[in-house]
């Protein structure tokens, strides 16, 4: 990732636009994580903190946080207001004050994780925003048939990593929703469970962790294989088999508990 933009150097009809929504910038702290932004900030003024995120304009990912954030507001920040000004497209949040998740063995941040992906099940919007099937993003890596086994209606987060994960007020936040998609149920469950194995939870309790969740344990087996599948040959075709080959041995040790 290329060097974060500093509060100082961004032009400075950017900050006056900035500061119109929150009052005179006291503080700014340039933040290092997330892979998404040009630039992430905390901004302090007389009222509080800020979190600012953004790049140049024209980013899907600032328009999809845009779009799907009136629907997660129970799991993640509230969208404060959005500032497009002389080539930057920046958002405001509410501040989370809390540290990213750890999700390693044993942690007891594991049922928080678990009750902020029941909660995103259990509070689905109808209808759903019009965010891209999961399947899109594999288009070209599907065989024939497998599409049809991935669909679904569910919003999806698809990037649970712990980076994107606040622990803060004995409560999990999702953060940074840059790439939503609409698909099966279970498929967040599946990507948090290979971040466990990631944080060297052992295969059978990752696995274990995975069965609490209703979704999860009425998966179609077919549907997890395509699923298991895609993301591989997603990371073969990404960096290369080799360097895939520890990824794609977690997605694969998903089918561990399968018929």
């Amino acid at each position: 990732m290329s060097a974060r933009t500093a509060w100082p150097e961004l032009p400075g009809a950017v900050r006056a636009a900035v500061e119109e929504r929150t009052g005179a910038v006291i503080a700014a702290e340039t933040l290092p994580d997330g892979l998404t932004c040009a630039t992430a900030l905390s901004l302090t003024t007389a009222t509080g903190r800020t979190f600012v995120k953004g790049g140049p304009v024209h980013r899907a990912a600032q328009q999809w946080e845009v779009l799907v954030n009136p629907y997660v507001r129970a799991i993640g920040p509230r969208l404060l207001w959005q500032v497009v000004a002389d080539g930057w497209d920046l958002l405001g949040f509410e501040y989370v004050d809390g540290r990213h998740a750890d999700l390693s063995p044993g942690s007891p941040d594991l049922p928080l994780v678990a009750e902020a992906l029941r909660t995103a099940h259990d509070r689905q919007p109808r209808p759903t925003p019009a965010v891209p099937p999961l399947v899109e993003r594999w288009s070209a890596l599907l065989a024939p048939g497998e599409a049809a086994l991935l669909g679904g209606d569910s919003l999806l987060h698809t990037d649970t990593n712990p980076h994107n994960i606040l622990i803060a007020d004995r409560r999990a936040h999702l953060v940074d929703w840059a790439m939503p998609a609409l698909g099966p149920a279970w498929a967040d469950v599946a990507y948090t469970t290979v971040r466990l194995m990631e944080a060297d939870c052992p295969t059978g309790r990752a696995l274990a962790w995975a069965a609490r969740f209703p979704c999860w344990r009425a998966a179609d087996a077919q549907a997890l294989r395509a699923f298991v599948a895609a993301n591989c040959r997603h990371w073969d075709s990404r960096v290369g088999p080799v360097a895939a080959r520890p990824s794609n041995a977690r997605f694969t040790a998903l089918l561990g508990l399968m018929p």
